[in-house]
C-alpha cells in the first residue's frame, strides 16, 4: 500500500514538473496546428469521432469510450477525488512510425462547447490506469497501448471534443465525443 502511494506521488510530481516545463517553455507550440481554440471545441470541425481511427504524427488514435460524472478513481488503498467530475476517455494508441515514440496523457486536451480548454489530470490518470499506460509510455513501432486519459472538469460542463497529440509539439487531431 505505501509503495503504491509513494510511486503514485513521485509519478504525479514528475508529471507536474514535465507539464510545467512544456507550458512555460512552449505554450505556443502546444496550441499549434490550424485549429483555433473556438474550432477545437466545435464537434463540426473534428477530424474523427468515437470508434474511428485518426492520426497525428507517429500515432494512430482510437477513442473507445467516454465516461463523465465520475467522482473518484483508484481503489480501496489509494484514490484521487475529483475537484468537479472526472471524464474518463479510453483511448487506443498505435505507433505507426518507424521508431519508438513516447505517449503521455499530459499532451492531450479536451474542450467543451464554448471552446474552454482542459488539460489531462496525470495524477488521476495514474490511479485510473493500473499499469500506467498513459504516463510517459514508450511505444515501439507497430505496438499499441490502451488506457484512460482523465480530465477533471466542473460538474456542470460537458466535453464535446478531445485533441490528441503524438507529442507536446504536434498539431494534434480533434475527435468529436458526441
Amino acid at each position: 500500500m505505501k509503495k503504491s502511494l509513494v510511486i503514485g506521488g513521485i509519478a504525479g510530481l514528475l508529471g507536474l514538473c514535465l507539464c510545467g516545463g512544456v507550458v512555460a517553455g512552449g505554450a505556443a507550440l502546444v496550441s499549434g496546428g490550424d485549429d483555433t481554440a473556438a474550432d477545437a471545441g466545435n464537434p463540426d470541425t473534428a477530424k474523427g469521432k468515437v470508434g474511428e481511427a485518426v492520426r497525428d504524427g507517429k500515432f494512430e488514435f482510437t477513442v473507445k469510450s467516454v465516461k463523465c460524472g465520475v467522482n473518484k478513481v483508484g481503489n480501496d488503498f489509494a484514490e484521487e477525488k475529483a475537484q468537479g467530475q472526472f471524464c474518463l476517455v479510453t483511448v487506443n494508441v498505435k505507433n505507426i512510425g518507424d521508431e519508438a515514440q513516447y505517449f503521455s496523457d499530459s499532451d492531450q486536451l479536451a474542450y467543451d462547447a464554448a471552446g474552454t480548454k482542459y488539460s489531462a489530470d496525470t495524477g488521476a490518470g495514474i490511479y485510473a490506469n493500473s499499469d500506467a499506460d498513459t504516463f510517459l509510455n514508450q511505444i515501439n513501432p507497430g505496438n499499441q497501448i490502451s488506457g484512460v486519459v482523465v480530465f477533471d472538469i466542473p460538474k456542470d460542463v460537458s466535453l464535446t471534443t478531445v485533441e490528441l497529440h503524438d507529442s507536446a509539439f504536434s498539431g494534434g487531431v480533434t475527435v468529436s465525443l458526441g
